[in-house]
């Protein structure tokens, strides 16, 4: 499989970069991107596909179950948080988007913590998604399995952009209108996309 790998930079170099040469010499010397994107490392996610942006665009973060930390873990979660303070205070983006989707398997090990022994580092990370488990449990009162799921992977991003905004700098410039902060449940069997309203609390489909 290593093979494929190769063969894929050979056709970047000769088909890719020669069709967005330009676009690339542009961003030689510098980055300008419009959106943070915070996913999953998920390999089905892939944002430029899903959102048909171009190099330079997004300035794009990755890690198991698109989580935030909240501001103060900063210390200890410092990956992404250096990302997002970057992002917003150096790279001055006009959006952030914490983008989840289904069959998450971080949230599905958030609610099968048994799985999780032999692998500490995740199981760490994962922590940070409990109060989402909690609040999902407490609210799907069916014994549905893939609906509880469901429930911690939307509930999850809306606790991600709350953890958004226990940053100082985020918080100021979301309430200046001079940031937007989305919320995106993606669907990877259908396509669909639904966008958190922060007015009523629901996800809604994209058209």
């Amino acid at each position: 499989m290593g093979k494929k790998l190769f063969e894929g930079i050979y056709k970047f170099k000769n088909q890719d970069f020669e069709k967005y040469k330009d676009i690339f010499e542009k961003l030689k010397d510098k980055q300008n991107p419009h959106t943070l994107f915070i996913g999953c490392s998920d390999s089905r996610i892939i944002p430029d596909l899903i959102i048909k942006t171009m190099p330079g665009e997004l300035f794009t973060v990755r890690n198991i179950a698109n989580i935030v930390p909240p501001y103060r873990d900063t210390q200890e979660y410092v990956a992404t948080t250096s990302a997002i303070e970057y992002a917003v205070l150096v790279l001055n983006v006009e959006n952030i988007v914490v983008c989840g989707h289904s069959n998450c398997g971080g949230c599905y090990s958030a609610l099968h913590k048994e799985n999780l022994e032999n692998i500490p580092h995740v199981k760490k990370w994962i922590e940070l998604i409990e109060p989402s488990v909690d609040y999902a449990k407490k609210i799907c009162i069916e014994n549905n399995e893939l609906k509880l799921e469901m429930a911690v992977e939307q509930i999850n991003i809306v606790n991600q952009i709350k953890n958004l905004l226990t940053y100082p700098f985020v918080k100021e410039r979301f309430e200046d209108g001079k940031l937007n902060i989305y919320g995106w449940y993606y669907v990877i069997d259908t396509g669909d996309i639904y966008n958190y309203d922060m007015e009523d609390g629901t996800f809604k489909l994209i058209t």
